[in-house]
């Protein structure tokens, strides 16, 4: 045995910044998991290996329980077809929620299919067709007009007006079978995650909150989060390399709110 290997010693690595690194992500994003983490970790030009910061990401106790999956049955899953660029089709849904006081909320969720990008969240206590048509028209203002439209049945989609609106602006609105979310399952998918991140996270006082708050986590969701389904780029990236931003402006921080994702954790944290 040489004698540089009897005298060897290990030198142990210094993981503190990784550690700094995911515990303000950790702080920021609560319900991400390690792979939105060491995606996210790798735009800023970290090189650590993945195994490396997993191993200092379990040893941090940030692993995030595995909700069991249900067993099925056998199912016929016809394919949900994604546009080949933006504007091509928007999903729409309505979720519900309360205020601290009780009161009841909704908020109008609008995306766009291609890059999953939120273009809107409308939040207030009641959202009939002519508000929701009214919501569309300041979407087109700044975006364009879409090829195609898809939500569920609910009243406000199916009213007289919006059949209308449709006629009149040349844009085919496309329904899903009754009882098939399924078929709408990318608006789906955002809804979970906005209901995990914002609603399941904060208890508002007022609707007014609930739009600051909606507004700042969109910007967020569009220019910061990493998407499992678009290559671990954010839907900001993804229409950059792919649907020529320049061509499709995306959502702005700063046009209904002044307040960013970041301080609005931090501010509740501290």
């Amino acid at each position: 045995m040489s004698t540089s290997v009897y005298y060897y010693q290990a030198k142990r690595k210094d993981d503190r910044e990784i550690i700094e690194q995911l515990s303000n992500l950790a702080e920021l994003y609560k319900t991400w998991g390690f792979w939105m983490m060491f995606k996210r970790l790798r735009k800023p030009h970290y090189m650590w290996n993945h195994k490396r910061v997993y191993r200092v990401y379990t040893s941090m106790r940030l692993n995030l329980r595995n909700k069991r999956k249900k067993r099925l049955p056998a199912r016929v899953q016809a394919p949900l077809l994604c546009p080949i660029g933006p504007n091509i089709t928007w999903s729409l849904d309505f979720m519900q929620d309360t205020l601290a006081s009780g009161r009841k909320m909704r908020t109008l969720n609008v995306i766009d299919d291609f890059n999953r990008e939120a273009l809107g969240i409308t939040a207030d206590s009641s959202l009939p067709a002519l508000r929701v048509i009214g919501e569309l028209e300041k979407l087109i203002e700044w975006r364009g007009k879409p090829e195609k439209i898809r939500s569920d049945n609910g009243p406000e989609f199916i009213a007289a007006a919006m059949e209308e609106w449709c006629r009149e602006n040349r844009i085919e609105w496309e329904y899903i079978q009754p009882g098939k979310p399924t078929q709408n399952s990318l608006v789906e998918r955002f809804n979970r995650t906005f209901r995990q991140d914002v609603l399941d996270s904060f208890m508002f006082d007022s609707v007014a909150e609930l739009r600051m708050y909606a507004n700042a986590w969109a910007w967020m969701y569009n220019n910061v989060r990493p998407h499992s389904a678009l290559e671990y780029l954010t839907p900001t990236e993804f229409l950059l390399k792919y649907g020529k931003l320049s061509e499709f402006p995306t959502l702005q921080q700063d046009n209904n709110n002044n307040c960013d994702w970041n301080s609005l954790v931090l501010g509740v944290a501290s």
